[in-house]
């Protein structure tokens, strides 16, 4: 179990990693049908009061367990354990993370697909004149179509794995540094986009515009499970970069940086979308279609919509890129931990992942009407429970692990805090975030 030799260059190279990690599907999918479900300007104050109160905290203790490691998480967490004395089974929580961030790329990867299909009809201005009726009924065909989905979900995996294997510094760091960049420059172009258009001011009153009436018991819920699972903690996966953290860099400081970017792409995708939704005078609580069937119809109707939804998709494309890519590595750390070289490991988990994910693509055709639990097909099943209740359940021990179980000294020295910050840290975790997580568990189980 020796110490892994990889490391980030520098410290901006795990900053942009760990964002690369977090932002995705949850910052550009997720966050806006779900603002615009649980009313616009309370949901947003709950997240961003969330992302500090729970993300934040648990999402240190996940990166520091893997800087005091510097190791697999799997072998992380058994050396870390011998060092407190405590049991050695806590590296079983490292496989369950592995497998929950399994889980969840093999879905993540059916629907990245969706955006490969969306940039490429957008570029051909295949929506420009549509009826709402034929956009969604195409997207309906789509998903019908074994073939078309299968080919798209087959070219996303391919092209993430092609940057896990080849390394640390030679693949994942590269592609975070060129594609993180470009990924704001995108965002920061489709909001100036957004200034010009008629719905603009009623897109940030509505998003910014203080709320209280609109906040509900749901609406806090919601809020606590979306900061969670936005920041990408309890599944490892930030457990395998904090192995290759720099020796000399502030966690917190780092962690920080993350969130104000993860949080500003959220925010930036949801005045940008909320801009053309209202500029078109539709509802902004259309729920997961937002994406795929309301926004194609809103863009249609605006000069040059074609190329700006257009940009919007390969917005997504490079976001959900950079995810998927951060979800793969914690999976081939731990194969390359049990003596595996990187390339085959890599191989393995495409192949797998590839076959799994299958089961979602056939979930809209040959498998519509299996039902795996209750109505569920093994979409609906695979798209909820790694993240509803895996994810809860992994923070929940990862917190556990770094607040209670950990030596002081090793908890220390990881954090990077000093002695004020370090208990600062504990007492939120301790006190503050283990609760919370709790209460995302018990809501995602009901």
């Amino acid at each position: 179990m020796s110490e892994t030799l990889e490391r980030w260059s520098t410290r901006r190279a795990f900053i942009l990693a760990v964002t690369g990690a977090a932002v995705g599907l949850g910052n550009i999918w997720r966050f806006p049908y779900m603002t615009g479900e649980n009313g616009g300007s309370a949901f947003l104050l709950l997240y961003v009061a969330f992302v500090l109160l729970l993300g934040l905290p648990v999402m240190m203790a996940e990166i520091l367990i893997g800087r005091a490691g510097r190791r697999s998480p799997m072998q992380a967490l058994a050396h870390l354990a011998g060092q407190a004395g405590a049991t050695p089974h806590w590296r079983w929580l490292g496989l369950f993370g592995v497998t929950t961030v399994f889980l969840i790329l093999s879905f993540y990867s059916v629907v990245s697909g969706w955006s490969i299909e969306y940039f490429i009809e957008s570029v051909n201005g295949n929506f420009v004149g549509q009826t709402p009726e034929e956009i969604g009924a195409s997207f309906n065909a789509f998903l019908a179509d074994p073939l078309r989905m299968t080919f798209n979900h087959t070219l996303f995996l391919l092209l993430t794995l092609s940057v896990v294997a080849a390394g640390v510094s030679g693949g994942l760091e590269k592609l975070n540094n060129l594609l993180m960049p470009l990924l704001y420059l995108l965002l920061l172009v489709l909001a100036g986009y957004a200034v010009t258009t008629d719905g603009f001011g009623a897109a940030v009153a509505w998003l910014f515009t203080p709320n209280p009436a609109a906040i509900t018991v749901s609406v806090v819920l919601n809020a606590m499970g979306h900061a969670f699972f936005t920041l990408a903690v309890g599944a490892c996966a930030l457990m395998a970069y904090g192995a290759y953290m720099p020796d000399h860099q502030s966690l917190p400081k780092a962690v920080a940086a993350v969130a104000v970017l993860d949080v500003t792409v959220a925010l930036l995708a949801g005045i940008a979308i909320f801009s053309v939704v209202f500029s078109q005078g539709m509802d902004p609580g259309e729920g997961p279609g937002l994406m795929f069937v309301t926004l194609p119809i809103a863009f249609a109707e605006l000069p040059g919509g074609a190329w700006w939804l257009a940009i919007f998709f390969l917005l997504l494309l490079l976001a959900t890129w950079t995810s998927s890519i951060n979800l793969a590595e914690p999976i081939v750390a731990t194969l390359q931990g049990a003596g595996l070289r990187r390339g085959r490991a890599t191989a393995l988990v495409g192949v797998a992942v590839w076959a799994v994910g299958m089961l979602s693509v056939l979930s809209f055709s040959a498998m519509a009407d299996v039902h795996w639990f209750g109505e569920m097909t093994f979409f609906d099943l695979v798209t909820t429970v790694p993240t509803d209740i895996f994810l809860p359940v992994g923070g929940l021990l990862i917190a556990i692990f770094a607040a209670w179980v950990m030596p002081r000294d090793t908890v220390v020295r990881a954090l990077d805090a000093g002695p004020r910050g370090f208990r600062a840290w504990q007492a939120t975790v301790r006190f503050v975030s283990i609760p919370l997580v709790v209460i995302v568990l018990v809501s995602g189980l009901l």
